[in-house]
């Protein structure tokens, strides 16, 4: 399939929207995705047409509702290359099921058990596990990372041991662009025993999922990194890890009995989804999914790693400029500083330019210090970017120069 970023962008209605009377040249990508018309009246369809509950109600509505929801968890399943539909679970996004899956499987740690995270964690992939290890007595350690910006393997088979109950990881960093090696460290850390949680944030749009081939326990991302709406996120467990955790929240629909004396759970996924669920988010991911996959995952995927490749060899050129992580395998993320100048001032002077890019520390302060900055730069891009607008960029950041040093 060739790709056509000129019909990709007819299909995203904000990409339409002047800032400071210019074009807007979105690339925080990173942050959240832009949302395309598919996904837009998807939701609208929805709240305008089909609004209901699920899994509780005798009508028309609410059973159709059911059909439509689930139909969402099996776009998800096929999209992370999973086949059966009740290993996801919806959620509200990455956040939310790190700390399921930390609340679930701290329920066994025990004083001196430890759990390992990576120096380039974003602080969802930290702060859960700091919380569980202090009410638990376990201790958190974290792998250093390479120069180059890649998970030190060798440290983490310096860290691993019979303690180690969990390794969690970011398959992509949100900074750095990295592309880790999910299955070498799922099988390092497998060779000791330990459970595997990854963070796929910001994978869903940097290569194809194929979760089944990392082989780790815990997969989870959020939809809004993956052009959907905020508030919906999946989770993916190998397995029988749902059958095996506790509930993570307790109300309706999760429940199969319920008395005064004892209450009994409802089978998963379901077990984890109390209350009444995002169903338009759900429907809005599936409409996502189904939008993403019809401009072609892998030829979007190299476009948007292009743009970004492209920009770290124009912004390594400009004299002053430093563009962090050299790991050869990378994806549309592009980090960098102008020496002596605050990246939140380069970000103004590009956004008087109409030109949208992330400034501070990106919720990685650990990776900061590693990188002995207070805050970098981050342009991310994504399949409806263009070569005429990393060359914006490039000027923009040259023009940032000229004024501030």
């Amino acid at each position: 399939m060739s790709f056509d970023v000129k019909k990709v962008r007819r299909d995203v209605p904000q990409l339409e929207v002047l800032v400071r009377e210019k074009p807007w040249i979105y690339l925080d990508n990173g942050a959240t995705t832009l949302k395309p018309r598919a996904v837009i009246d998807r939701v609208a369809a929805y709240y305008t047409n089909e609004n209901s509950n699920v899994h509780r109600g005798a009508h028309f509505m609410a059973e159709s509702g059911t059909v439509s929801y689930e139909a969402a968890r099996k776009k998800v399943a096929n999209f992370l290359g999973e086949t059966d539909p009740h290993k996801i679970v919806f959620t509200r996004g990455t956040t939310e099921s790190i700390n399921l899956i930390a609340s679930g499987l701290s329920q066994s740690f025990k004083p001196g058990d430890e759990v390992i995270v990576s120096e380039m964690e974003h602080h969802s992939n930290i702060v859960p596990w700091q919380i569980v290890c202090e009410r638990t007595g376990a201790t958190l350690k974290a792998v250093r990372i390479t120069d180059r910006g890649e998970i030190d393997l060798e440290h983490l088979r310096k860290l691993l041991s019979a303690k180690t109950k969990v390794v969690a990881f970011t398959s992509c960093s949100n900074v750095l662009g990295t592309i880790t090696d999910v299955p070498a460290i799922v099988k390092l850390a497998k060779s000791v025993g330990a459970t595997t949680v990854v963070d796929a944030a910001q994978s869903v749009t940097a290569h194809p999922m194929r979760v089944l081939e990392w082989d780790a326990d815990f997969v989870v991302f959020s939809g809004h990194k993956l052009f959907a709406e905020f508030g919906i996120g999946a989770l993916w467990a190998a397995g029988d890890w749902l059958e095996r955790l506790p509930p993570y929240q307790g109300g309706g629909s999760m429940i199969q009995t319920v008395s005064f004396a004892e209450t009994t759970w409802a089978d998963a996924p379901q077990k984890f989804e109390a209350g009444t669920p995002n169903v338009g988010g759900a429907l809005g991911l599936k409409a996502s999914i189904e939008w993403f996959e019809s401009h072609g995952v892998s030829e979007a995927i190299a476009h948007a790693k292009s743009l970004a490749s492209a920009t770290r060899q124009k912004l390594s050129a400009i004299e002053g400029v430093r563009v962090y992580g050299e790991a050869p395998n990378k994806t549309s993320i592009v980090s960098f500083n102008l020496d002596g100048v605050h990246a939140s001032d380069v970000g103004s002077i590009l956004d008087q330019q109409g030109i949208a890019i992330r400034t501070g520390h990106h919720c990685c302060q650990p990776l900061m210090q590693r990188l002995g900055v207070t805050a970098t730069a981050r342009a991310s891009f994504s399949i409806y970017n263009t070569e005429m607008e990393v060359e914006a960029l490039v000027a923009g950041v040259r023009k940032a120069k000229e004024i501030l040093t």
